[in-house]
């Protein structure tokens, strides 16, 4: 009799824990993405095919690259747009933040907000006061990521320690919800 096949989650390794200008590196070389913030207050998210961290080209440059999201915060550091790139040369899926990421209730804190993702599903990212920093369920409180950021008083040794944890059945939405995780810490940040 045979086991059923379960993958791993994707343990993305937060190279700066700074969410503006960072990788995000599967620990088990299965995923890469690269995070930079540009002049004009947008945030891209390329994704990437080698652990761009330590063997990213000197001469690698964003404008030879397309990213998957474009986040464009205002100058005063209130939301703006997403832009998901669907093909290359098509017109980007264009979102207003406010929308894609909504409070769970008129008065609930604005560090806990829902969004529904390309598999028509609803989800919520909340902040932790125990356990993970920040968790995303499902609408029956299944959890579908979480993040931990390594306590400034832990030492590690040729890692961050900083990890974005997707689980298994989840994977396939690796890209939406790392944006809306980008997009709850600019929230954090902000106060907003």
């Amino acid at each position: 009799m045979q086991s059923p096949t379960r993958s791993l989650p994707l343990i993305l390794e937060d190279r700066t824990g700074a969410y503006t200008t960072t990788d995000f590196d599967d620990i088990y070389d299965r995923a890469f993405f690269h995070v930079v913030c540009s002049a004009q207050r947008s945030v891209m998210v390329y994704p990437m095919t080698r652990r761009t961290s330590r063997h990213r080209d000197a001469h690698w440059q964003a404008h030879l690259h397309l990213p998957a999201a474009v986040l464009e915060f205002a100058a005063d550091g209130g939301l703006g747009n997403i832009s998901f790139a669907t093909v290359p040369g098509a017109r980007p899926r264009v979102l207003p933040m406010v929308q894609y990421l909504r409070k769970t209730g008129l008065f609930g804190r604005s560090l806990t907000r829902k969004f529904v993702c390309s598999d028509g599903r609803e989800y919520k990212w909340t902040q932790g006061t125990t356990g993970p920093e920040w968790s995303c369920t499902t609408t029956d409180n299944f959890v579908v990521a979480q993040y931990d950021l390594k306590p400034a008083d832990v030492r590690t040794y040729d890692v961050s320690g900083n990890s974005f944890t997707i689980y298994d059945g989840f994977t396939h939405l690796t890209l939406e919800l790392l944006v809306s995780f980008i997009i709850m810490r600019h929230i954090q940040q902000y106060n907003l």
